[in-house]
C-alpha cells in the first residue's frame, strides 16, 4: 500500500501545478480515479497546447464567439463522457457528468489555462476484490494521456494492482472492498477455527500432563532444601 501511495504522489506531482508542463502541440489529458465502496469518481484535467488549441476550441466554443459558456462546458463534458469507458467487474458502467469548468480562452491561448471535468458512476455493493477498467479515447490524434488511481480515503479499501497501457490512455485497477460487517460464512469460519484451536490447545495440555518421562518413568521433582 505504501508503494501505491508513493507512485500516486510521484505521478501527480506533474499535474498539480496551475498549468502543468506539456508540449505545445499536444492536448494533455490527465485522469485521476478515486474508488469508493459504491462509487467511482473520475476527474480529468485538460490542457491544450497552443498549437492544437484551435482544434480543441472547435469542440467547445461551438458558436465561435470567443467565450466558453457554462452550457458549452456542460455540452463538452458530455461529449468527452462518450469517449470514456468504464467497466467494473467486467460490467460496463455509465459515467455521469458531475461538474465542468474552463479557464478563459485568453488564458488558454497563452498556454496558461486548463479545463476540469468531473464524472462519477454508482456501483452495486460488493465485498472482496473488484476489478476496474478505464479507457480514454477523446481526440487521440492530438492527445497525450496520463492516468492514475488515487489512494482510497476509506480505510476499508486497498488498491492491490495498477496496470496502464503504453499511452496511459487506459488502466486496469484491482482493489479490495472489505465491508465493516462480518458475513455469516466468515463468522462461521472463525467459530469453527476458534473451536478447533481451543480443542488443539486442550489436547496439547492434556498430552503434557499425561506424557511419561524418559525411560517410561515420571521425572522426579527435585527436593528443595
Amino acid at each position: 500500500m505504501k508503494g501505491v501511495a508513493v507512485v500516486t504522489v510521484v505521478l501527480l506531482a506533474s499535474v498539480v501545478s496551475p498549468a502543468f508542463a506539456h508540449r505545445t502541440d499536444e492536448y494533455l489529458q490527465a485522469t485521476t480515479i478515486a474508488v469508493e465502496k459504491n462509487r467511482v469518481a473520475v476527474e480529468l484535467r485538460l490542457a491544450p497546447g497552443v498549437a492544437v488549441l484551435r482544434t480543441v476550441l472547435t469542440e467547445i466554443d461551438t458558436n465561435g464567439d470567443g467565450a466558453i459558456t457554462d452550457a458549452e462546458q456542460r455540452t463538452y463534458a458530455e461529449r468527452v463522457a462518450r469517449d470514456l469507458s468504464l467497466s467494473v467487474d467486467g460490467v460496463p458502467v455509465p459515467l455521469r457528468v458531475v461538474s465542468a469548468s474552463a479557464a478563459p480562452i485568453a488564458d488558454l491561448r497563452e498556454g496558461l489555462g486548463e479545463m476540469h471535468l468531473a464524472f462519477a458512476a454508482d456501483l452495486p455493493p460488493r465485498d472482496n476484490a473488484r476489478t476496474l477498467h478505464f479507457e480514454n479515447r477523446h481526440l487521440p490524434r492530438i492527445s497525450a494521456y496520463l492516468v492514475n488511481g488515487l489512494v482510497p480515503r476509506d480505510p476499508d479499501l486497498h488498491i492491490t494492482a495498477q496496470a496502464r497501457d503504453s499511452l496511459q490512455s487506459s488502466i486496469d485497477l484491482t482493489y479490495i472492498a472489505a465491508s465493516g460487517s462480518v458475513s455469516f460464512a466468515t463468522a462461521l469460519e472463525w467459530l469453527l477455527f476458534g473451536g478447533a484451536a481451543a480443542a488443539l490447545v486442550w489436547q496439547l495440555g492434556s498430552d503434557r500432563r499425561e506424557k511419561p518421562g524418559t525411560g517410561g518413568h515420571d521425572v522426579p521433582t527435585p527436593a528443595t532444601s
